[in-house]
C-alpha cells in the first residue's frame, strides 16, 4: 500500500501527515478520510479548483489528467507542472508526497460559514 506524505499546511493539517492509502482512491477522498478538510467545493465533480494539490514527489505515477482537469487547473492559484486536481488524481503503487497550496479560489468557503 503506497504511503503519502502530505507537507505541513497552516489551516488544514499543522504538523503534516503520513498516511497509507489504497490504491485506486482519490487524493481527496483519502485525504477527507484522514481529518485533512480540504475543500471540494463542487463535490468532487471536477467542476471547480478548490482541491488542487501539487504532487511534488511520485507526480509521474498518476494517471494524466483529462482534457477538463486540465483545463480547470489553468484557472488554480499557484499553478505548477506538478498541479493536480486532488478529486481526479488516483493514487497507484507509488509513494507520493503532496503540498496543499496556500490558498485556492473560491467565492464561497464553505468553512468560512
Amino acid at each position: 500500500m503506497p504511503q503519502i506524505v502530505f507537507l505541513p499546511h497552516a489551516k488544514l493539517c499543522p504538523e503534516g501527515a503520513v498516511v497509507d492509502a489504497p490504491a485506486g482512491k482519490s487524493l481527496c477522498d483519502v485525504m477527507l478520510e484522514n481529518d485533512i478538510d480540504i475543500e471540494h467545493a463542487c463535490e468532487k465533480s471536477c467542476a471547480c479548483t478548490t482541491c488542487h494539490v501539487l504532487v511534488r514527489e511520485g507526480f509521474f505515477s498518476l494517471d494524466g489528467a483529462l482534457e477538463q482537469e486540465e483545463d480547470l487547473l489553468d484557472k488554480a492559484w499557484g499553478l505548477e507542472a506538478v498541479s493536480r486536481l486532488s478529486c481526479q488524481a488516483i493514487v497507484g503503487e507509488v509513494d507520493l508526497v503532496v503540498e496543499i497550496p496556500k490558498y485556492t479560489i473560491n467565492q464561497v468557503s464553505e468553512a468560512s460559514h
